[in-house]
């Protein structure tokens, strides 16, 4: 019997995994690309790069305000 092996996809870099998440965060995300990032991406970097454009989303809305109160 031989072993039919479903071919593995490469591991996604810090640049693909930006852009998912980044395409996460306003909702974008097509099926196609999400069963595609479920095979490839690191789950821990995709936490880190969340957590990560995360504060830096809320520190860009603080210096927005600070911008606009002073």
């Amino acid at each position: 019997m031989v072993d039919q092996a479903t071919p593995e996809l490469p591991k996604a870099g810090l640049v693909s995994t930006v852009k998912a998440v980044g395409a996460s965060f306003f909702g974008v995300r097509g099926s196609a690309a999400h069963q595609r990032d479920v095979s490839s991406l690191n789950p821990v970097m995709v936490i880190g790069v969340g957590v990560a454009l995360a504060a830096a989303f809320v520190l860009a809305l603080v210096l927005i305000v600070k911008l606009v109160v002073a």
